[in-house]
């Protein structure tokens, strides 16, 4: 596998055995996703073990007037092609599609974007049937730690018979939450991290937001993006941010959907069985990065550690933002989503398979797991009937401990450590 080097060790990538695959019968191959998280190293590394690759870096303004200038001559090539940035370039779009139309053989072109290219309003059309989208996020537990990251797949095989134990400790998962998975965070110390983040976040708002749409007022953006971190985990209420904000709610309707459109957010939308008209629609908000989260609170581990600190709010982020990750590898397909109902009975996380297969995830911050927690894990089992496989409270504590047939608590890092 590739992989990218943190500390003179190579990190290897769960989504290049995706890449590699998706060439193999694809004409047009796009990794989408953070600025940051690997995108270039992956697609380089990958275009090295291929025949007369064509390397083309759209951040050179050289190449990118020339991908304006002549986009048709642009994309002539043998072999496979790479075109990193290709938001920059959005125009390319059509000569591809003209290029893979005319010679229609699988693995023509590897592109990467930092924003969500089929959201560009520039983009003729989404190349349908010709076009793989995959999203590439900043690592996983997995990835740092060479695990197999297949929590869901274990999930789903095991039911509750999953059983695991851990040496790990409440502030151990708050350290990890605190890092974050950006290649760059990851390699710092926590000083040099704080640069990273106010590189990035700065470099994200006037680079990347600015590409997608015109924004003036880049001090109202940031305020907003330190009020949407002390919400991590909440719903995202649109109205709500607006009057706390004095942001009108069109405006931050825009701004919401141009953080998610440079992934730096996600909306984690609202699961419901059909079946009771008390369920909360509104979606939750999770950043794609908790690193990043802590930063714009201004909280290392030890505050997060603090009785005041906003650990549980981190860590259920920290989780639900590792099953998104699982869910673009894992062998089980399925949909993330959030359960509430309007008196607050809630699951943290569920996942849906095609065939309507459930498991729940509730995430507890602390060692203990008490029976109340489990409120909305029995109402979530209520509602799926025979169909729910299995609830899990992943906690900060060591051991599998049953409480009842399908609900077990497990220490959190079976995210990444637990096998099918």
């Amino acid at each position: 596998m590739v992989g990218v080097s943190i500390k003179n060790s190579l990190v290897e990538r769960h989504a290049e055995a995706l890449v590699a695959e998706a060439l193999g019968d694809t004409r047009v191959v796009l990794v989408n996703g953070a600025r940051q998280a690997g995108k270039s190293t992956l697609t380089r590394l990958t275009a090295e073990r291929s025949d007369n690759p064509t390397m083309r870096f759209l951040d050179d303004p050289t190449t990118a007037e020339a991908a304006s200038g002549a986009p048709a001559d642009f994309v002539e090539h043998n072999g496979l092609m790479v075109i990193d940035e290709i938001q920059l370039a959005p125009e390319l779009l059509s000569s591809i599609k003209l290029t893979v139309d005319q010679d229609p053989r699988p693995g023509r072109f590897l592109l990467t974007g930092s924003s969500r290219v089929l959201a560009l309003r520039a983009l003729p059309d989404a190349l349908p049937g010709r076009m793989e989208i995959i999203e590439l996020w900043p690592f996983s537990q997995g990835e740092i730690d060479g695990e197999p990251d297949a929590f869901i797949d274990a999930a789903f095989a095991h039911g509750p018979h999953l059983d695991h134990s851990s040496t790990l400790r409440r502030r151990d998962y708050l350290e990890r939450a605190t890092i974050g998975g950006f290649p760059e965070a990851v390699r710092r110390t926590p000083r040099r991290r704080s640069a990273f983040f106010n590189s990035y976040l700065s470099t994200l708002i006037e680079r990347d937001v600015l590409e997608l749409a015109s924004i003036e007022r880049h001090g109202e953006l940031m305020r907003l993006l330190a009020l949407l971190a002390g919400r991590a985990g909440g719903l995202l209420v649109p109205s709500a941010l607006s009057n706390q904000s004095g942001i009108p709610r069109t405006t931050l309707t825009r701004y919401l959907d141009l953080l998610g459109s440079v992934f730096l957010i996600k909306r984690i939308p609202a699961w419901s069985s059909g079946h009771t008209h008390r369920v909360v629609s509104t979606p939750k908000l999770a950043f794609t990065d908790t690193g990043v989260v802590c930063h714009l609170l201004g909280q290392d581990v030890n505050r997060l550690a603090e009785p005041g600190g906003s650990a549980g709010a981190v860590l259920e982020n920290f989780v639900v933002m590792e099953l998104a990750r699982q869910l673009t590898w894992s062998e089980e397909r399925g949909q993330l989503f959030h359960y509430r109902t309007k008196d607050k009975v809630e699951v943290d996380a569920v996942i849906e398979t095609p065939d309507g297969r459930v498991i729940g995830v509730e995430v507890k911050a602390g060692s203990t797991v008490r029976g109340e927690d489990l409120a909305g894990m029995r109402h979530l089992e209520k509602q799926v009937g025979e169909r729910f496989v299995a609830g899990y409270v992943l906690y900060t504590g060591q051991q599998t401990l049953p409480f009842g047939d399908k609900v077990r608590a497990v220490p959190m890092d079976a995210l990444w450590r637990a096998r099918p």
